[in-house]
């Protein structure tokens, strides 16, 4: 959702569309998620509207200059409420005709509420809900199964995903997340279609273990998705994880020890191994390559890409910080994801039962003052120049080794610095 945007104003403009939907003589109702975490007593960041009106007649109550047709040939029009608001989508009751590629209907038809929740994935999403009236329309045992804490395929599970793969990791996602039991069917039908899971694009695939892996309970979800054989399929280079009783068990218990809720530190918990493995292999100059192999293919941002890098290339450094010079482990304090590295840290030594001396002592080192975890640098490049030295490869050379005798308190003057500079210049 974005900042600007208020929870409550989009709640209440979503009301207003129904409202509106209904006064001019349409059936109008919540649907989908919003109803769910309605009946679970949790907040919803979407209000969806399902409605027996058509696109164009979506359009014509509320004007084309406050509507936006993107999803029209799948009976979606979006109801812009304004930047506090939001906005709203508007869907038509349908059916499905045909999902050729796995992942979208090939045609639409449209039709009632109770058909429409026919052709949606759970039952626990497959309810409606009128604001008005405050009223709940079930009629696929939604409320039930919430009742009952379990999450169910709506109809036959083996068609439900084989209209839509990325069902699959979602039964997951909800399983998980709401800490649910999955449906004994709905279980055989993921495992049987779990080698398709690749028709489902990389984007779709990353998309859902973000929000699997930076909940709280990521591990519940690593677990089922190795039971399910799903993530064999979606994340190969974990297999000599999932096959290794030690390591598997290490990897789920750190993920469970893992105090934030963060994608990128429990990418990095899962991916550990399977880079070990790469140096181990003969790989010393790429140990990191597996890591980069998912992150490529997932497509993940700059920033995720870097920062699990970064804590894989880092994290046994962390774990033994006590034995670590001080220049050293400052360079890694002082880098913005330091409490990443010490919850990762933390994480794999409480997995293994270890001490976490080492990263007790690294995240003492975190409160010490600003001048004393990162004094400004003593000499800059810059500083060279003007000394009469010309750019080169030793400049970053030099740079770092004035950098730790500062910071081991054995320089303490730009003066001392540009002697030292002179009397390590090759």
């Amino acid at each position: 959702m974005p900042m600007s945007m208020n929870l409550e104003a989009s709640r209440i403009f979503s009301i207003e569309v129904v409202q509106k939907l209904q006064a001019t003589g349409f059936q109008a109702l919540w649907a989908g998620g919003c109803v769910r975490d309605l009946l679970l007593g949790k907040p919803s960041k979407d209000f969806d509207v399902a409605t027996n009106a058509t696109p164009d007649e979506v359009r014509d109550v509320f004007g084309h200059d406050r509507t936006l047709p993107i999803g029209a040939s799948f009976g979606v029009i979006t109801v812009q409420g304004g930047k506090r608001r939001g906005q709203v989508e508007v869907a038509t009751f349908r059916t499905d005709l045909g999902y050729s590629d796995g992942r979208r209907p090939d045609e639409v038809r449209f039709s009632s509420a109770e058909e429409d929740a026919q052709r949606r994935d759970f039952t626990i999403n497959g309810m409606f809900y009128d604001p008005i009236q405050e009223k709940v329309l079930d009629y696929v045992g939604g409320q039930r199964d919430l009742k009952n804490r379990l999450v169910r395929s709506i109809g036959n599970p083996f068609q439900r995903f084989e209209e839509d793969k990325l069902r699959m990791l979602r039964a997951v996602r909800f399983s998980s997340t709401f800490a649910f039991d999955l449906e004994l069917q709905t279980q055989h039908a993921i495992r049987e279609y779990a080698s398709h899971i690749h028709v489902v694009s990389a984007e779709r695939i990353a998309a859902e273990m973000r929000r699997m892996l930076a909940d709280k309970h990521r591990m519940i979800a690593v677990r089922m998705l190795r039971d399910l054989t799903l993530l064999q399929e979606i994340l190969p280079e974990a297999e000599s994880t999932v096959g290794h009783a030690l390591r598997w068990s290490e990897t789920y218990h750190s993920l469970e020890r893992l105090t934030v809720c963060d994608f990128r530190a429990a990418m990095a918990l899962i991916l550990r191994y399977a880079c070990q493995n790469s140096l181990l292999n003969g790989n010393p100059l790429k140990p990191l390559q597996p890591a980069d192999v998912v992150c490529q293919r997932w497509k993940l941002t700059n920033d995720e890409t870097k920062t699990i890098q970064w804590l894989l290339r880092h994290e046994n450094t962390i774990r033994q910080a006590d034995q670590v010079a001080w220049p050293k482990l400052q360079r890694l304090l002082i880098a913005d994801n330091a409490p990443l590295l010490i919850a990762t840290g933390f994480a794999v030594q409480r997995a293994r039962g270890n001490s976490t001396v080492g990263v007790e002592h690294a995240d003492s080192c975190l409160s010490l003052p600003e001048e004393e975890l990162n004094p400004n640098p003593l000499l800059s490049g810059s500083d060279l120049i003007k000394a009469g030295y010309k750019p080169g490869p030793q400049f970053q050379r030099v740079l770092e080794a004035v950098r730790d005798e500062q910071l081991e308190k054995r320089l303490h003057t730009k003066e001392d610095a540009l002697a030292f500079a002179k009397a390590n210049w090759e």
